[in-house]
Parts: structure tokens; sequence; C-alpha cells
């Protein structure tokens, strides 16, 4: 395998900059992803007049969205497909409840679909000290409540400042939010145990945005399993980004593949994969499918932290890995609370049928076994979500379809 392959832009850094823009009201987006949840963000936010919101799949739209229509005072119905409603919205709703929000939940309490009906925010002591207004939020919940609460903070008459208890998880996302919120004028600033959203309104800007750095993991897989002397350039990628799951360049160092940064992007080579490792995924949760896949491929133990979120994503991802690894002669099994080993016991590629689950991410993460042996993927389009063309860059990389 050589050549180039072309990424998606990152749909975190879309999806994040499309509110920022709606917010500012205003700037020049290049280079925006063209992953579904992306196209859907941008549809939904352009039409201020519909009543009901569909978010269909797509976790942060839902989120996002939930915050930005309550704090724009728009009244509306934001729902979603039957597993985003399996989803919990409790926290962020509760959050934005505090801060004056009037939200309903339409038919499970803590789970969308919720009913908005307006906002009016409300006054404190500390107010009056311009000081701005403390909320408690739980810090190993998704990363996606916390970022949806700080880009509205700014709007708030105070501002908002967010106690975050417990273990924070995919922190890098958060970071790239308040990376994003400055780039567009906001004023932020992460405190350790709190992170502060000074009021003040948000300036239009330009921005260029990153190739998705998620979406490069497939290919350190496919560049981990090729055969000997395979190479690979991925443009638009940044040495310094703002993208959590940059982290695929340390962990796949340590099965078998080099990263080199070029003027614009990276060049993936082969090396030797290590004997054994932990890794800790909880800044970086989307890479836990693709990580598992390879080590099982190549028979590389490695004990899996920091996997809490995978549970409530687009599907249970620690049940469907240790349901299609199992079909491949591979385990990943839970040792103690949180910890779980990838094992491998006579692996093969003869011919299986993956279960995608209606997750992008396990069609993806799988794909990369075809190197290994024949194998099916079901209900291949799931890609749509956040690579549209994975299946066209894998013909042009010479995969039969």
């Amino acid at each position: 395998m050589r050549g180039t392959a072309q990424l998606p832009a990152s749909k975190s850094e879309s999806n994040r900059a499309l509110i920022l823009q709606a917010l500012a009201g205003g700037g020049q987006l290049d280079n925006l992803s063209d992953a579904n949840d992306t196209q859907l963000m941008q549809r939904l936010l352009a039409d201020a007049t519909t009543e009901v919101v569909d978010a269909e799949d797509a976790g942060t739209v839902m989120r996002f969205l939930t915050a930005y229509l309550a704090v724009t005072n728009r009244h509306a119905l934001l729902t979603g497909t039957a597993r985003a409603q399996e989803r919990p919205i409790a926290v962020l709703v509760d959050a934005l409840r505090q801060l004056g929000a009037d939200i309903a939940y339409e038919k499970t309490e803590g789970y969308p679909p919720l009913r908005l009906r307006g906002w009016k925010p409300v006054e404190t002591d500390k107010q009056a000290a311009d000081e701005p207004i403390e909320l408690k939020v739980r810090g190993d919940i998704s990363s996606q409540y916390i970022s949806a609460l700080l880009m509205v903070g700014p709007m708030l008459p105070n501002g908002l400042r967010l106690w975050l208890t417990g273990k924070v998880g995919s922190r890098p996302y958060i970071r790239m939010t308040m990376a994003l919120m400055q780039h567009f004028g906001g004023q932020c600033r992460d405190l350790g145990t709190a992170l502060e959203a000074r009021a003040g309104r948000y300036q239009p800007a330009d921005y260029t945005i990153e190739s998705d750095w998620s979406a490069a993991s497939y290919w350190y897989a496919m560049v981990a399993l090729a055969p000997a002397g395979s190479h690979l350039t991925l443009p638009g990628l940044r040495r310094y980004s703002w993208q959590g799951d940059q982290a695929i360049v340390d962990i796949m160092a340590q099965l078998g593949v080099s990263t080199e940064y070029l003027a614009d992007g990276v060049r993936l080579m082969q090396t030797t994969p290590s004997a054994g490792f932990t890794q800790d995924f909880s800044d970086c949760p989307d890479l836990a499918q693709t990580v598992a896949v390879v080590a099982a491929a190549l028979n590389v133990p490695v004990l899996m932290t920091g996997l809490e979120s995978l549970r409530i994503k687009e599907t249970d991802r620690i049940f469907a890995l240790q349901t299609e690894l199992a079909n491949f002669g591979a385990f990943l099994t839970e040792e103690t609370e949180g910890f779980f080993r990838v094992s491998t016991e006579n692996f093969h590629v003869s011919g299986q049928t993956v279960a995608t689950y209606h997750d992008h991410r396990m069609a993806m993460a799988f794909a990369p076994l075809a190197l290994r042996g024949p194998l099916t993927i079901d209900s291949p389009q799931v890609v749509r979500k956040s690579y549209p063309q994975f299946w066209v860059e894998l013909e042009k990389a010479g995969f039969i379809m």
C-alpha cells in the first residue's frame, strides 16, 4: 500500500465552528466536513423557522443545538432517531434550566425529544457583583455537554463558570472548544477544576477546518496491517492540532506505524510493533475500536481503560466490539472494573460478516482486516456520518469491493 489518501475535514471542529459562526453572526468557514452530521448541522442552523428540529443520529448536533436553541430563545421540538432518544441528556438539560431555559421532556424523563419553550436568564446575588453564574457539572459525562454549555456562556448576561466534579474525560475536546471560542472573540479560560466563559459578544471570523485525525486512524490501521514496505501520505493534518484524536500518533507507534510530519500532512511508515502496552482512552474514546481491532490482528496484548463513554455512543461500542472480535478469534475481556484486555486465540479472517450496529466507527475500524482476508461489512452506508468517501478512498488504494 502506497500513495495518498484523502481525509474528510474534522467533524468535531466543523460542528463547533458552525455553532460559533451562528452565535457570532458571520465569518467564512473553509474546508467544512462533508460528513452527514456537519451537513445536517448546517441545514438546521440555516432554518430558523421550522418547529420540529430533527438531529437524526448526530450526538453533537443534538447536544449543541439543545444549548444553542435555548439561548437564542427558539421555541421548537428537538428530536432524533430511536437510538438518539436512548442517549441521556439530563445533565445538559438540568444545567440549561438553571441558567434560564424552559425545556420539557416530550416522552421519557432525561431523554430526547425535548420541547424548548424559551429563555429567561436567571438573576443571582453574584450577578450583581458582575461575577459569572456558577454551575457544577460532572466531568465524567460526555464532553459534548460541557462544550455545549461553554459555547453559549458568553451569551449570558454575566457569563458562566463551570465547576467540574470527578474525573474529566475527553478534555482535548473541551480545549478544542475553548480555542475555537477564542478564535471567534470569546473570552474563556481553563482554571483546572473550573472552566470560565466571560460575558461578551462573539465576533465574525474566518477559519479553515483541519483534516480529521479520527478518520486518519483507519489509515494508520491499514498501514499497520499492510504488506511490508507499505507507506502512505495523509494531507491536511497539523502537527499542532486541537483534536484529541491526534493521540493516534503515539498509540500506533506502539503498533508498528511511525509518523513523519510534512508541510501539509503526515507520512505513515511501518516499524516494529511493541510486545504490548496499556492505553487510557479517556481523552480519545473514538480511537478505541480501531486500536482494539489492530491489536487483535497483530496479536499485541493491549490493556484498555477510559472506555466508560463507549456505552452511550451510537451503539454500546464495548458490546459491539466484544461480539464482532469474537468472530475472528479475538476477545475484549473486562479483567477488573474499567480495565479491558485485548487478546487473541487463533485470529483469522476468512469471509466473516461484520455487523455495524448503525455505527460508522464499527464499519471503518474493521474494514482494514480486509488486508488479512476477505470479509463483508454489513450496512456500509453508515460511514456517511463522518467519512462519506471512505469506500471510494479504499478503492483508490487498491481494495477490491
